[in-house]
């Protein structure tokens, strides 16, 4: 646990390999992985769940072709499922179904019950957000991105070795797949660090000590390390959930 992939490392694995990459959906974090990707060189499918016309603005900004979210899916080596995590149940059913194995999924959500995702017992029962997403898609996921500002994920990438070069926690059951990913922080100027397996990816979830504080590659390894797996009040569902980010219940 808490391996750093360094960059020569993810470089020589992978150095001008451009990926597949398939985004479902294209709000905050889902626009900046976009438009970060297609910079980098990737061959890069976006869809929502108001469909391909939707989306021709962001396709024309970046290169990125408007799909539907089934379409998404076909001929992607990664997928990314970057929407609220309410609406994960709402992806079409067997979405999964016939993807190999060896497709990569990447889970950038947060459980945000006060304020938007309501109560979902599983969760306020133990099992981790990504753990519960895994189940919901029925593949295997790989947990990234989901503790930077969008902004952050956006603007401030940093070149290899750079004194203020942001780290993020990735958390998974396929220690090759997480490689995958960290390559791909990589590419968009972030640093990567293991945080463990799904069923340890608590220890990046919303409420942890290293939650959106844009840490370089120690500060998230101390962070992984003070992180406990209680729920804090703040991040757990009253009877009232949801209310809305001004008025959280």
């Amino acid at each position: 646990m808490l391996i750093h992939w360094t960059s020569s490392t993810v470089r020589r694995s992978h150095e001008g390999t451009e990926m597949k990459i398939g985004i479902i959906g294209t709000g905050n974090i889902g626009g900046a992985l976009a438009r970060r990707f297609r910079a980098t060189g990737h061959d890069v499918a976006i869809a929502n769940s108001r469909g391909p016309v939707s989306l021709q603005e962001l396709a024309r900004e970046t290169g990125a072709r408007p799909v539907t979210i089934n379409e998404v899916v076909q001929g992607a080596e990664l997928v990314m499922v970057a929407i609220p995590m309410m609406k994960v149940a709402s992806l079409p059913a067997h979405l999964f179904a016939d993807a190999s194995p060896g497709l990569i999924v990447v889970d950038t959500s947060n459980y945000y019950p006060r304020e938007r995702d309501g109560r979902i017992a599983e969760i306020e029962a133990g099992l981790t957000e990504s753990g519960w997403v895994q189940q919901r898609l029925g593949h295997r996921v790989v947990k990234a991105f989901n503790s930077i500002v969008a902004q952050h994920l956006l603007e401030n990438g940093r070149p290899a070795g750079s004194p203020d070069r942001i780290a993020l926690a990735v958390s998974g059951d396929d220690v090759g797949q997480k490689s995958v990913v960290a390559r791909l922080l990589d590419d968009i100027g972030f640093d990567a660090v293991d945080a463990g397996t799904i069923a340890q990816s608590w220890r990046q979830q919303p409420g942890t000590p290293g939650y959106l504080q844009d840490l370089g590659v120690e500060g998230v390894r101390a962070a992984l390390q003070q992180a406990r797996p209680e729920r804090a009040a703040q991040w757990t569902a009253t009877d009232a959930s949801p209310g809305t980010y001004d008025a959280p219940r």
